[in-house]
């Protein structure tokens, strides 16, 4: 749910309609999403979670402070969906967003401050719809 340099951080599950910010939190090497009303609070979201920024999100580049009308670092996109990547690897950074215009970014690449809407979490398995065995049933050999 957060990346890994997190772990030492208060944290909790975002829930839909959180108003979120990027955030960076003191004693770590990351950054994160933070509700608004709890800017010291991580709010770990799940593989799938769908957001909308409040701006086209924008990457922390060195220039985009300098030059700001050249839109260095604009991804071009308010809306994405939450997921991990590079998870073989275990000392990188996991947490990305996948905007709807195709570009995969980690969150730490992205400046601090700009607002977020959780739009939805990832739906659950319905477990009454899943094929379960009665403990006396056997699955078919094929």
């Amino acid at each position: 749910m957060c990346d890994y340099s997190l772990h030492a951080v208060h944290s909790r599950p975002a829930k839909a309609g959180d108003l979120l910010i990027l955030s960076e939190f003191a004693g770590t090497a990351t950054r994160g999403f933070s509700t608004i009303a709890e800017p010291k609070t991580c709010a770990c979201l799940l593989p799938g979670t769908e957001l909308a920024f409040s701006e086209d999100a924008v990457l922390d580049h060195p220039f985009a402070t300098l030059f700001p009308k050249m839109e260095f670092g604009n991804i071009g996109s308010r809306l994405a969906r939450f997921r991990k990547i590079n998870q073989r690897v275990t000392n990188r950074h996991h947490d990305a967003l996948e905007f709807a215009n195709g570009k995969v970014v980690l969150l730490t690449r992205l400046r601090v401050g700009q607002r977020a809407v959780v739009l939805q979490l990832p739906a659950k398995p319905n477990e009454s719809r899943l094929f379960r065995l009665e403990p006396d049933q056997h699955a078919p050999v094929v």
